[in-house]
């Protein structure tokens, strides 16, 4: 599946949109004390979106046909883009840089535990939308 043009083109216009998102929202909020704060927003905002993404997909049957189209793009292409782990990288390699060794682990911990917590609440997003729409239906 991997080597099929089409995966391929999803992934690739989907990681330009959601690259040209990351580019444009961190021109747009400033440094902050040698950091971009929305470093660490986007990662969060996109594991969030992440995890319910997923969750919804998996609660909607198999992962094939549009479904997998959705998670090329959207998920992997998208959101592979928007979220920067290398600026994550850069802005805690900054802080040992600057002599601030308990704000690099600080920020590296925060951005990794708030992360993980953002996808487990998309995941129990998903999960509690399909449960109501199943109780309407």
């Amino acid at each position: 599946m991997h080597l099929h043009w089409r995966s391929v083109l999803l992934v690739f216009a989907g990681g330009a949109a959601g690259t040209t998102v990351r580019s444009l929202l961190s021109a747009a909020v400033p440094a902050a004390g040698g950091l971009l704060p929305i470093t660490l927003v986007i990662n969060v905002t996109g594991a969030f979106v992440l995890g319910w993404l997923l969750e919804a997909l998996a609660l909607h049957g198999p992962d094939t046909g549009r479904r997998r189209d959705l998670r090329l793009f959207a998920g992997t292409g998208i959101l592979g883009g928007y979220t920067t782990y290398s600026s994550f990288a850069v802005d805690t390699d900054g802080l040992f840089a600057a002599h601030d060794p308990a704000a690099g682990i600080g920020y590296a911990l925060a951005t990794i535990v708030v992360g993980a917590l953002a996808s487990v609440a998309g995941i129990a997003a998903a999960a509690a939308l399909a449960r109501r729409k199943g109780a309407r239906s």
